[in-house]
């Protein structure tokens, strides 16, 4: 084990199942040997509010809490979350971002506009990893599925080895949906 600390934020929208990714990962890290803390923050989410989650893991870590400008990687399950967290990221950070939009409640007003351009805004001041995670999870037979998408590109996109993802994600998941959401693992994993 390496002894670096790694800084991890998701971010997203309540519903969208950040915290199950959240909870997948920091077993994972744990079952690997890291000391890992995670944090997580539900603001207004039941009723669509931010929903963020972060995780610090490492040889030895005493705080859960990224500061700005710290995150090694971001992945933003909504695309106006990766705007709203981009302080966060470190110069050098990459940001995982899912091509998907959720409408806050001013723009479904009609009050605001959705931001256009967020995906290239951000590429140029990032390396940034779009998925289309809604789509590939639709096609495998359920949208809800695009949180366990996310989970497999950010797991590919940490280059860690040794952790036996799948049975964490048959573990977390409800037994009729295990084989879906481990093809959709897989799916996010082949993005990357």
């Amino acid at each position: 084990m390496k002894n670096t600390v790694k800084n991890i934020l998701l971010v997203g929208v309540g519903g969208q199942g950040t915290i199950l990714a959240s909870k997948i990962l920091s077993e994972g890290l744990l079952s690997a040997g890291y000391d890992v803390k995670m944090s997580e923050i539900h603001g207004m989410s039941q009723r669509g509010g931010n929903v963020s989650t972060q995780i610090r893991f490492g040889d030895k870590i005493r705080s859960p809490i990224v500061d700005k400008g710290e995150a090694d990687i971001i992945v933003a399950f909504e695309k106006m979350e990766a705007l709203r967290w981009f302080e966060y990221l470190k110069p050098g950070g990459q940001m995982v971002i899912n091509d998907f939009e959720i409408p806050s409640a001013p723009i479904s007003r009609g009050l605001v506009a959705y931001p256009k351009g967020i995906l290239e805004e951000l590429s140029e001041k990032a390396k940034v990893s779009v998925v289309r995670a809604g789509e590939i999870a639709e096609k495998l037979g359920n949208a809800r599925a695009m949180n366990i998408v996310l989970l497999g590109a950010l797991v590919k996109a940490l280059h860690i080895g040794g952790i036996d993802w799948k049975a964490l994600v048959r573990g977390n998941v409800k037994a009729n949906f295990a084989e879906l959401n481990l093809r959709a693992f897989e799916a996010g994993e082949a993005v990357m």
